[in-house]
């Protein structure tokens, strides 16, 4: 496994990394107050072509693989995780679903468009009586004619304030359960569309989650996504594809903290001394960098399988498990190192603390990806027990 970076993804790397540092940190206060991201920064973020990462060379993205991805990724997690989810869920989730399942038609129409951040992309799958339970959705979809008509709606939708094209899952068979779901590529001025109020939420200030209303909401039947009835196995691969990048995100957070760590020990004197003398603090920032690593290489493990078209339905669940709560453990510990300051709103700890806790909920919560590396082992054991393997 080759984990090292092509010269132009180190360019791109260095790029964004002073953009982070320079621009979006500088930023972040004001994205806190306002709970938008500025327009000079989301101009400067399409200047840079980030919201192609995924997207092909030929539809006008920077088309990287997924180790190049978790590059950008990581850097992107070093800010304000409320841009970074913008990003993060345009390039992943929002535009993976057409990148990979689209028809060429669709791709011709919608990836430019996305790839230069003129169009922003959005995933809409869960409801208020289907979030975990996906095959208890009841948006519902009927062919009529050359469209068809959709009824329903979703709710936590993340980039549905910003969005202009959605991969929308509803139900085209009631009687197949979740062999019944299709996925639609919905537009935003479609008939029938609405967008709800934006939901005020812990923390991802910037980053705009939303309900969405379709009321007869008419969708050309050249704009199903897939095969009729892959909705949900559509879903499921398109979740499946982001998870290393969640945890290429969360990595990069985790880095920060430790970086807003180690200043701060040095600084902070207690008993006459720095409290990075402390031998408690020391084992603290020692597990910190434990995790950090471990995390790091996971991350990384995952993203060359994904890279060589290797199955990884397990492997990406553990790495969106590991990232996430490794990213809310270490949010704890640097608010305990810095004690009464890490829990200030004027500083930045507080922010990632809240932050870090929708990891193990949103694209998949913590008890989800058990399920499914539970369900990936038992599925290893009786492909061996049908090879003949003990």
């Amino acid at each position: 496994m080759d984990f090292s970076f092509s010269e132009d993804i180190e360019l791109l790397r260095e790029g964004v990394r002073k953009f982070v540092q320079e621009e979006v940190e500088q930023a972040a206060m004001e994205i806190e107050e306002k709970n938008e991201i500025p327009e000079r920064i989301f101009e400067m973020t399409k200047d840079m072509g980030l919201f192609g990462l995924s997207i092909p060379e030929e539809y006008g993205g920077l088309g990287l693989d997924m180790v190049g991805k978790c590059a950008i990724y990581e850097e992107l997690g070093k800010t304000h995780n409320g841009f970074t989810t913008l990003v993060g869920a345009h390039t992943g989730i929002g535009s993976v679903g057409i990148v990979e399942l689209g028809t060429e038609a669709q791709k011709q129409k919608y990836l430019p468009k996305m790839a230069t951040g003129e169009w922003i992309g959005a995933f809409a799958l869960t409801e208020p009586s289907a979030g975990s339970n996906a095959a208890n959705m009841k948006t519902r979809a009927e062919k009529k004619g050359d469209k068809y008509i959709i009824n329903g709606s979703k709710h936590y939708i993340t980039n549905g304030l910003d969005g202009h094209v959605f991969t929308v899952m509803a139900v085209t068979d009631p009687e197949k359960g979740a062999k019944g779901i299709t996925s639609f590529i919905v537009e935003k001025d479609f008939p029938g569309f609405e967008v709800g109020a934006v939901e005020e939420k812990m923390g991802l200030r910037g980053s705009h989650s939303v309900e969405l209303f379709f009321d007869d909401m008419e969708v050309p039947e050249e704009n199903v996504l897939g095969e009729e009835g892959q909705g949900y196995v559509n879903a499921l691969k398109i979740l499946a594809n982001g998870r290393a990048g969640l945890a290429a995100r969360n990595l990069g957070s985790c880095e920060k903290l430790l970086e807003h760590c180690m200043d701060y020990v040095f600084e902070r004197e207690q008993f006459g001394k720095p409290i990075f003398e402390q031998q408690v603090i020391q084992h603290k920032l020692a597990d910190i960098t434990m995790e950090i690593e471990a995390l790091r290489a996971l991350t990384y493990r995952v993203a060359w399988m994904t890279d060589q078209k290797q199955r990884v339905v397990k492997e990406a669940a553990v790495a969106k498990l590991f990232g996430s709560e490794v990213y809310n453990r270490v949010a704890d510990a640097a608010v305990q190192i810095h004690g009464g300051i890490g829990y200030m709103k004027e500083y930045p700890i507080e922010r990632y603390y809240r932050d870090a806790r929708i990891t193990t909920i949103y694209e998949g919560t913590s008890e989800i990806q058990r399920n499914i590396i539970a369900s990936q082992l038992k599925r290893e054991v009786k492909k061996s027990t049908k090879a003949g393997v003990k």
